[in-house]
């Protein structure tokens, strides 16, 4: 039950990164038993048997120091970090001392070209090959994958002739050129999957700081203008004053005084505009927050005429939601549906908003409860559901309550 947690707590990338992981782990654990069916298929000399045993022991050392080499060289991918040297050096010492233990241990190829030192040679060399591959480029990887194949077809000689080794070494080529390039896409698939979520996390906080931008633009254009009327006319009710005029000093400051309660009114309305939130400002705010962090946006909606407390409550529903989406999820998509409708002998005022970046458990933060206690004043709720990777929240107000006065139009865009 907390594997399953842990993996449902994880972000869609984190997933990622953990399968691509585990599968390149897996594909080098089997390495010993590539190596172990070399040895099983091939005749071996008693007077040798020191050496493949030693070869067989050092495959699984290096099995270890490979894994090691392309955990560090995955998250060095990832990261745009440098990898450390020293297992990679540990990794080539291990390799070779393997590649001289199956020379020395094992025998030329016999009938198949999977038995003999030269297949023993190629199991050590790919396990090397494929450790380094989130390091290394294509264009490298390549020739080394080639050069490998060469070196183990020719570990073969000198008693088998010139054609045989080149058919070996074809053989050997095929399966080495088609293995290292997966090892290599599956690494660069996942620097993939991280450069989009840096890019989408790179989206929501512009989004933010667009926010932020245009309330400091209402803020200097509502008080911009005032501030240098009031230091003006200051520095002149102060002039006067010095020549003796104290009449107009007066007036000067009278007007200061209106000039001040003018721009606490402005500046109480633009606050207001941000703590008594309106239901279609919301929706549209919403809408461009979650296409500027790279969410498709949806809105569904219909003209309904709603109390404005309602409106008001509501609208603090969509601030939450969009925002919630925006910081604890990894949605690709979004859907707020606001719709009147009859439940009984009711009428309910219901919005909807669903998305398909499930990372973990439905949140109870703060921010929820906040909400369920606003709605509650109006008789309303709000409810959560997670359906695999959809979660949905769910606010419902009741239209009938007294008090419930004449309300405003709401048109969803």
């Amino acid at each position: 039950m907390r594997l399953v947690d842990s993996w449902r707590r994880r972000t869609g990338p984190e997933r990622f990164e953990t399968y691509t992981r585990w599968t390149l782990y897996l594909l080098l654990a089997f390495v010993p038993l590539l190596a172990a069916s070399v040895i099983g298929v091939t005749e071996l000399d008693e007077e040798r048997a020191a050496a493949f045993t030693a070869y067989a022991g050092l495959v699984v050392v290096e099995t270890g120091v490979a894994i090691v080499v392309i955990r560090q060289g995955i998250t060095a991918f990832r990261d745009s970090a440098p990898v450390r040297r020293g297992p990679v050096a540990l990794l080539l010492v291990v390799t070779a001392a393997a590649v001289v233990a199956a020379v020395l241990g094992l025998p030329p190829a016999g009938d198949s070209a999977w038995s003999g030192r030269g297949a023993a040679v190629l199991v050590a060399l790919a396990a090397c090959l494929f450790a380094v591959t989130p390091v290394l480029t294509s264009p490298v990887l390549l020739p080394l994958a080639l050069v490998a194949s060469v070196a183990a077809a020719l570990a073969n000689g000198p008693t088998l002739d010139r054609p045989n080794v080149v058919a070996i070494a074809g053989v050997f080529a095929i399966v080495l050129v088609a293995l290292t390039p997966s090892f290599r896409i599956s690494v660069w698939m996942l620097g993939v999957v991280w450069e989009q979520e840096r890019t989408r996390q790179l989206h929501a906080r512009l989004a933010v700081a667009e926010e932020r931008l245009r309330f400091s633009r209402d803020l200097h254009d509502v008080l911009g203008r005032a501030l240098s009327a009031i230091a003006l006319k200051s520095e002149l009710g102060a002039e006067l004053s010095r020549r003796g005029q104290g009449e107009r000093a007066a007036e000067q400051m009278l007007e200061v005084r209106e000039l001040a309660n003018d721009s606490l009114r402005e500046v109480r309305a633009v606050v207001a505009g941000y703590r008594q939130a309106d239901l279609a400002t919301e929706v549209a705010g919403a809408r461009s927050v979650l296409r500027s962090a790279g969410v498709r946006t949806r809105i569904i909606g219909e003209d309904a005429d709603l109390p404005p407390q309602v409106q008001s409550a509501l609208a603090w529903v969509v601030r939450e939601g969009a925002t919630n989406v925006v910081r604890h999820s990894s949605a690709a998509t979004c859907t707020i549906d606001v719709a009147v409708l009859d439940d009984g002998d009711d009428r309910l005022a219901q919005l909807t908003i669903v998305n398909d970046g499930v990372s973990g458990p439905p949140s109870t933060g703060s921010g929820l409860v906040g909400l369920s206690e606003r709605l509650a004043d109006l008789g309303g709720t709000v409810t959560t559901e997670a359906a695999g990777d959809t979660f949905t929240l769910r606010a419902r107000v009741p239209l009938d309550r007294d008090g419930a006065g004449s309300g405003a139009t709401m048109v969803a865009p």
